[in-house]
């Protein structure tokens, strides 16, 4: 089960009005922001706060035609298996369209129309999760829909709603290296720093892009340079390492998605 970050937990605003209450509801409706996630939220979490704020703050001020009183959604689900309390169970969504926020709780997934726009399996049992915390506190029945479902929009984007006409199955669940495995995996990888040469280089900085770390375009992939570098302290940061640049034993496993 994913963890759960309460309203607290994540710095909610409280609603401008006391919201409207629901008893039970025929199921759930899937969306996506509908606009860019940068793919690099996959490695750091601090920007599925970051997002969920803005969402809020976009909600209230009138971003999608008239201000809510809240946040739209009653859970929010993002890619690193975590759920977010919205507007909470027992509560009417605004974000599914007009006449269609009795009949189904709404959940977001931090997956966007540019950018972070395949979901990957620690986003769907996040959202299957929430789904789950729906039906245990508020009553959602069995029913997992897509917004545009009922509603004329692309949300929540094809890949996502793919997935939710499939069925909305499960993902397997994957097993990690334990930190026994992990150490051994990294104990033959070498320790690389700025002037460094060859193909562990390289694996390096294609990483990076995989991590969306900006800056590499045009740059020799065999030689660490100094944009190397850059890359490597913005991930250290986002995974709360100490920022020195090199690839060592801790930060190899961050970039492998290992640890």
């Amino acid at each position: 089960m994913a963890q759960v970050i309460s309203r607290a937990g994540w710095g909610a605003k409280p609603p401008s009005r006391r919201l409207d209450r629901v008893t039970q509801t025929r199921g759930v409706k899937v969306h996506y922001t509908g606009g860019h996630v940068p793919p690099s939220i996959v490695d750091d979490h601090r920007r599925c706060i970051e997002l969920v704020l803005s969402i809020q703050r976009m909600h209230m001020a009138g971003g999608r035609e008239q201000p809510y009183s809240d946040i739209g959604y009653n859970m929010v689900a993002c890619p690193h298996r975590r759920i977010f309390i919205g507007r909470g169970p027992g509560v009417i969504p605004a974000a599914n369209g007009p006449g269609l926020n009795t009949s189904h709780y709404a959940v977001l997934a931090l997956v966007g129309s540019s950018g972070f726009t395949q979901p990957t399996d620690e986003l769907l049992h996040a959202v299957l999760d929430a789904v789950a915390y729906l039906r245990q506190h508020g009553g959602a029945g069995t029913e997992i829909k897509g917004h545009r479902d009922g509603y004329a929009t692309d949300c929540p984007g094809g890949p996502l709603y793919a997935w939710v006409k499939a069925g909305a199955p499960r993902p397997a669940e994957t097993k990690k290296p334990t930190p026994t495995e992990t150490e051994a995996l990294v104990k033959q990888l070498p320790t690389l720093e700025k002037g460094d040469h060859g193909w562990d280089v390289k694996t390096v900085h294609h990483l990076l892009i995989a991590r969306d770390y900006g800056g590499l375009d045009g740059v020799d992939d065999t030689t660490f340079t100094a944009a190397h570098e850059a890359g490597v302290k913005g991930l250290q940061a986002a995974a709360g390492l100490t920022v020195d640049g090199i690839v060592g034993p801790r930060t190899w496993p961050v970039l492998l998605r290992i640890a």
